[in-house]
């Protein structure tokens, strides 16, 4: 009687945690099942934002790998999101590749850039390295005016892109295309950045962001993991440029001012740092309730935003992803007492 007491604890806990990822699996494999069948119920413009989402998802999940799992504070993606669009839009207009071509060329030009970016951040630590960050935020759109530069960028004017067609054969508008291709990219990098941050190499990430001396006693070269950390987060933020430029279909200097770097890290932290799935409800967060609020009041619109802001810092600490986290641990719990008792 006393064993089967004693092994009743640990059988509970074992299903708990088979039951919470049975749960998550059924929530992923439902919400994968809801985003191919909403463009087929959405007007245009609410078809634009959930793009929109799908693509601030991808700069999300980016940015929080590099401050949520590594600790690097940036105020500055913005600028790469910057980057991303410029260089699809250049190619586009100057040598007329394919659009889906541009894509990865400007994830590849943003890996660098990160990476030779964090090379001389490494010397940077907390508030510096905000203020790095956030000066090349700010001095980017300047760059992108420069007048020796305009005949690449269009200076004030920008660059207008065309709506890329669906494939042949599809039954699908440009609308539904477009959100169908930044899925088919969205659902990908989750997934690496998924198995990227579960493995050793996410392990190195968050051993540095705690305790940095004692992970280079432990052999981890810091150095090299903080530069690929910032390339890789600026790689993710350079691909949702490129796409974001893709659904704007519009690109100009002012379109990539400061105040986007800052909508990035408001986005990580209504989400959820440190969180995978924090990055979605970020992107939900930063492109609807601009929207809500102004809906709301159009003499103060920003003054709402704030009391929402402070509202959800105030009701979620750790994010809406931790709340949902929470939630289904609880649930999770709840019922394998329900099944041991």
């Amino acid at each position: 009687m006393t064993t089967i007491e004693t092994s009743r604890p640990a059988a509970a806990r074992q299903y708990a945690g088979l039951s919470l990822r049975s749960w998550r699996m059924v929530g992923i494999a439902a919400l994968l099942a809801a985003a191919c069948v909403l463009p087929f119920s959405l007007s245009s413009y609410h078809l634009f934002q959930a793009t929109q989402v799908l693509v601030y998802a991808m700069v999300l999940l980016g940015l929080n790998v590099l401050t949520g799992f590594n600790g690097q504070i940036s105020l500055g993606h913005g600028a790469f999101y910057a980057i991303g669009a410029y260089t699809a839009a250049i190619l586009l207009d100057k040598t007329g590749v394919p659009y889906w071509a541009t894509i990865p060329v400007a994830g590849l030009v943003c890996l660098v850039a990160g990476f030779l970016f964090g090379r001389p951040a490494l010397r940077l630590e907390g508030h510096y390295l905000a203020l790095a960050t956030f000066a090349l935020a700010v001095a980017t759109p300047q760059i992108l005016k420069y007048k020796h530069l305009e005949p690449w960028t269009g200076g004030v004017q920008g660059i207008i892109i065309s709506k890329p067609d669906a494939p042949a054969g599809l039954p699908l508008d440009g609308d539904q295309w477009l959100y169908f291709f930044c899925l088919i990219w969205t659902v990908p990098l989750f997934v690496v950045g998924w198995n990227l941050l579960r493995g050793r190499t996410g392990r190195a990430m968050v051993a540095i962001r705690d305790h940095p001396m004692a992970a280079a006693t432990m052999g981890i070269d810091t150095a090299l993991y903080k530069s690929l950390t910032f390339g890789v987060s600026a790689m993710y933020t350079g691909i949702a440029g490129a796409l974001g430029a893709l659904v704007a279909q519009f690109v100009s200097p002012d379109s990539f001012g400061f105040f986007l770097s800052i909508s990035f890290l408001v986005g990580i932290v209504v989400g959820g740092i440190a969180s995978i799935s924090g990055a979605v409800f970020g992107a939900i967060f930063i492109e609807f309730v601009p929207n809500i609020a102004d809906q709301i009041s159009k003499a103060a619109p920003w003054a709402i935003y704030g009391i929402f802001l402070i509202a959800f810092m105030y009701l979620m600490p750790m994010g809406v992803a931790g709340v949902v986290r929470f939630a289904a641990a609880r649930f999770a719990r709840l019922a394998s007492e329900r099944r041991a008792g």
